[in-house]
């Protein structure tokens, strides 16, 4: 019996402090979360992000605007006067846009140069400029500006249709030969499409023998379809 009482009491105790902490985490939501990011503090958070990595203008812009966005998340929460909320917000979209204006001007964020370089690591990696396509306008990169990332010459598709073949062990890079095998010719195809590479690249891919095709991936990476 009493250990039953003090199970009880420990209980009771822990059940407590339990509500007391949960109490506090509700307060600490509801706090004032102080004056709005000024165009000072978001600068900072602008350099932070970037030196992380580089960015398109339209990601520094949606990292800012999150950050923005929580502060007046909490503000609301604290019962912050919704006009002087809305008159905040206002300041603080100005403050980004003008970063993002001036990180342009100085180059900081350079958005030819990141679809440029990111549009090369990406069909180096297998993917289609179909799907390179949709990852940069997915980043805010324009549509013009990912065009002109994208080289004409179709030998870099059919390097990343080579890469893409490889990593998924199709084609060339099989682990057993298909040939005959017209059901596994048809999927391997089918995965190639769904990747957004044409009809007439995957077929060239998936008749290339092994040596043909390595020889192919390595003259990709000596970048000169790239121009590099």
């Amino acid at each position: 019996m009493p250990d039953d009482r003090e199970h009880a009491r420990t209980t009771a105790s822990r059940g407590g402090a339990e509500e007391r902490a949960g109490g506090g985490r509700a307060r600490a939501r509801d706090a004032d979360p102080g004056p709005a990011p000024a165009q000072s503090v978001l600068h900072e958070a602008a350099l932070s992000y970037l030196a992380r990595g580089s960015a398109t203008a339209a990601t520094l812009a949606r990292v800012l605007d999150r950050k923005v966005t929580t502060w007046a998340r909490r503000a609301e929460r604290a019962q912050r006067d919704p006009d002087l909320l809305a008159a905040d917000l206002v300041i603080c979209r100005e403050a980004i846009a003008a970063i993002v204006t001036r990180f342009r001007e100085v180059g900081l964020i350079d958005d030819a140069a990141y679809a440029a370089s990111r549009a090369r690591s990406l069909s180096r990696a297998g993917r289609s400029r179909r799907a390179i396509s949709a990852h940069l306008a997915a980043k805010g990169v324009d549509a013009e500006t990912v065009r002109e990332a994208l080289p004409a010459d179709a030998s870099v598709e059919l390097a990343a249709a080579l890469a893409f073949a490889r990593k998924r062990r199709i084609g060339p890079y099989a682990r057993e030969a298909a040939d005959g095998d017209r059901a596994a010719r048809q999927k391997a195809l089918a995965a190639m499409a769904r990747a957004g590479f044409g009809w007439s690249t995957c077929e060239r891919a998936l008749g290339m023998d092994l040596e043909e095709a390595d020889e192919r991936l390595a003259a990709d990476r000596l970048g000169t379809s790239w121009g590099r």
